[in-house]
């Protein structure tokens, strides 16, 4: 079926989205493959403050997906291939579907409280009909300990 894409950002879905896939992964034998968004830094007139706001939030995104890495290996003895790129999350997220054709499905999880995030928003919205592969969407009550069946 292809590796599960799970998109890691400072956000609590995606640590939810992240457990579902590496369990689901374990039970099935498959792959998990993180991509570690980088947020687009605002404009600084400097270029030298520019790189170094660049530099802090691509290190700060590497920091965050291998702790989570290493949580999903102990947790469910899965080790992920790991992505991290710069830019806006839809158009990253669209270009690594586009170019990695290993990908069976897009794993995102909703929010607990209000209404659904602008990765949710998007991918579940008018473009879920072209996606090359199905998208998953893992409800925020699952709970830690509930298996992912």
């Amino acid at each position: 079926m292809g590796s599960y894409l799970v998109v890691m950002d400072e956000t609590p879905e995606a640590r939810i989205a992240l457990r579902f896939a590496a369990r689901r992964a374990a039970e099935t034998g498959e792959t998990v493959t993180i991509l570690a968004l980088v947020p687009p830094q605002e404009f600084v007139q400097w270029s030298g403050v520019q790189a170094a706001m660049e530099e802090e939030a691509r290190l700060r995104a590497e920091a965050m997906v291998l702790e989570a890495s290493g949580e999903m290996f102990e947790e469910a003895g899965v080790r992920p291939a790991i992505i991290v790129k710069p830019g806006d999350p839809v158009k990253v997220i669209t270009d690594v579907l586009k170019e990695k054709g290993d990908i069976g499905r897009l794993v995102l999880a909703a929010a607990a409280e209000g209404g659904p995030g602008p990765l949710v928003s998007h991918f579940a919205g008018s473009i879920a009909g072209t996606l090359p592969c199905p998208l998953l969407i893992v409800p925020a009550g699952i709970a830690a300990e509930t298996s992912a069946d």
